[in-house]
């Protein structure tokens, strides 16, 4: 494996410049993919501003906001890590309110959240007009290996000890469903691009795996 460390600024540097590069109309479509510990969110926000300050028109679309309704993510139990994985998130609703937007021929307007998971409903927002060339930044668990159309995808890797550490107690439940993730999909040599972040202070870029 062939590791180049880097800091929090040059990584999103890189990023938003290889972003810059693909950038196509009617837009670009980013997965950020990782457990919440690895900080695809926090990426995702600051790779927002920085696009934003380089003239690009970009949001963040949090797969926690593209959740289905409880009575479908619950069927199987609260806390079934099977469930978590297969009926957590509506992808299809991705699909249709961010990705398909953003496809050749697309409006070029997404929908930045489907539904409210405290309220359960929609929270009904106005969809975002990305422009010609906007960036929708997808950010968020188990993306990968479902065929949805990304135009590049980064998968935040952090390691089995690194993450049973940092997630709290009251989630570790899920950990079975990230670790089946990690063995069926393989993100860190399906993603585009792979990312180190036991210490997200000190991310490390996977220039090569082998």
């Amino acid at each position: 494996m062939r590791v180049r460390p880097t800091t929090s600024e040059n990584l999103v540097a890189e990023l938003a410049e290889t972003v810059t590069r693909r950038a196509r109309p009617p837009g670009t479509r980013i997965a950020l993919d990782g457990h919440p510990v690895s900080g695809t969110r926090e990426l995702a926000d600051s790779l927002v501003r920085t696009l934003r300050v380089a003239g690009v028109r970009a949001v963040r679309v949090g797969m926690w906001d593209y959740l289905r309704p409880a009575s479908l993510r619950f069927e199987r139990g609260r806390h079934n890590p099977e469930s978590l994985r297969d009926d957590w998130f509506d992808l299809a609703g991705l699909n249709r309110e961010v990705l398909a937007p953003l496809a050749p021929g697309g409006s070029g307007r997404v929908l930045p959240a489907l539904w409210d998971p405290d309220r359960d409903r929609s929270p009904r927002l106005e969809r975002t007009d990305l422009g010609e060339r906007g960036v929708a930044l997808v950010e968020g668990p188990l993306l990968l290996g479902h065929d949805l159309d990304f135009d590049l995808t980064v998968h935040l890797w952090v390691s089995e000890k690194v993450l049973h550490r940092k997630t709290p107690v009251e989630d570790r439940w899920q950990l079975p469903a990230f670790a089946e993730y990690a063995r069926r999909t393989r993100p860190e040599r399906t993603a585009d691009r792979v990312i180190r972040m036991d210490h997200p202070e000190r991310p490390a870029v996977v220039d090569a795996l082998d």
